[in-house]
């Protein structure tokens, strides 16, 4: 680079041609210490995590039956596994605003921001939304992605992977590929989405049907959204609860922001209020620009 290049995503300089490719922010003056994994590398990748979903600091991931892989803001990535399965990982770039219209930058071309600190809850930046902490959950905040999730426990169906319990995960709509433009309509149609991704995998036999429990219009972090719930009975191990919810983002009207989550039934599991709880308490974040974005 030099110093009269714009500000975007390239190449680590101290890439040595060996292990993940990865990409670091330059300002328009100097390299910072902000990392991705490149976008077609992302995309690339299906992630899953055991019940519900989750997300890696910057590159998005989502819980459900089988891996996830987080890359943190250091570069590190960890591998990981969980109860439902999850949707695949998060499609960095999108096709403009997420309800079709406006000039919202995608996620790739926006500067990043370091998620801001705020006790007992997690935050998505690029979606302005913060997620609570529910007693003994882990959350992680994110650039692009935020997610609170229970711990691990053996796959049912397949023993050499994790499954989580619980998992909520939330994202702009555009960097999971939604392209509808109502909250309605993108909730109606991420939801198979979210029960495939959440338990549709090898970590519990696949889904063997599923039931509708709830498609109705809700107002989250004073927005406007929609949820659809889904009960899913499993081929092997537990069934499980999926929920899509989707509003307009509390600081940017033209994108909207997806919310999915992905419970066990089991006596093991987190009960379904406390979907309904984590739902109720999800807000628009306050603040940006400090924390560690991570929060345990």
């Amino acid at each position: 680079m030099t110093e009269m290049s714009p500000p975007g995503w390239h190449t680590d300089p101290g890439y040595t041609g060996t292990g993940p490719v990865q990409e670091r922010w330059w300002d328009g003056s100097r390299w910072t210490d902000q990392l991705r994994m490149p976008p077609a590398a992302v995309r690339r990748r299906r992630i899953r995590i055991g019940v519900g979903v989750t997300a890696g600091v910057v590159v998005l991931a989502a819980i459900a039956g089988g891996v996830l892989m987080l890359t943190d803001d250091s570069g590190r990535t960890k591998n990981t596994s969980s109860g439902a399965a999850s949707p695949a990982p998060g499609h960095p770039g999108g096709q403009g605003g997420p309800d079709g219209g406006g000039r919202s930058q995608a996620p790739d071309q926006q500067q990043p921001q370091q998620p801001p600190s705020e006790d007992g809850y997690v935050t998505d930046v690029m979606s302005g939304v913060s997620l609570p902490v529910p007693d003994g959950w882990k959350g992680q905040s994110a650039t692009i992605g935020a997610s609170v999730s229970t711990g691990t426990y053996t796959c049912p169906a397949d023993t050499s992977q994790k499954c989580e319990r619980g998992g909520v995960f939330a994202a702009p709509a555009q960097a999971l590929k939604i392209t509808a433009r109502t909250a309605e309509a993108a909730a109606k149609a991420d939801i198979a989405v979210n029960a495939k991704e959440s338990y549709g995998g090898k970590a519990y036999g696949a889904i063997s049907s599923h039931q509708e429990l709830k498609s109705e219009p809700v107002t989250v972090a004073g927005q406007k959204g929609y949820l659809v719930r889904w009960k899913v009975v499993t081929k092997k191990g537990d069934d499980g609860y999926v929920q899509s919810l989707v509003l307009p983002s509390p600081h940017s009207a033209d994108m909207l922001v997806v919310v999915r989550s992905g419970f066990d039934i089991s006596s093991k599991a987190p009960a379904l209020s406390v979907m309904d709880e984590i739902t109720k308490g999800i807000k628009a974040a306050s603040g940006a620009g400090s924390g560690s974005g991570q929060t345990a």
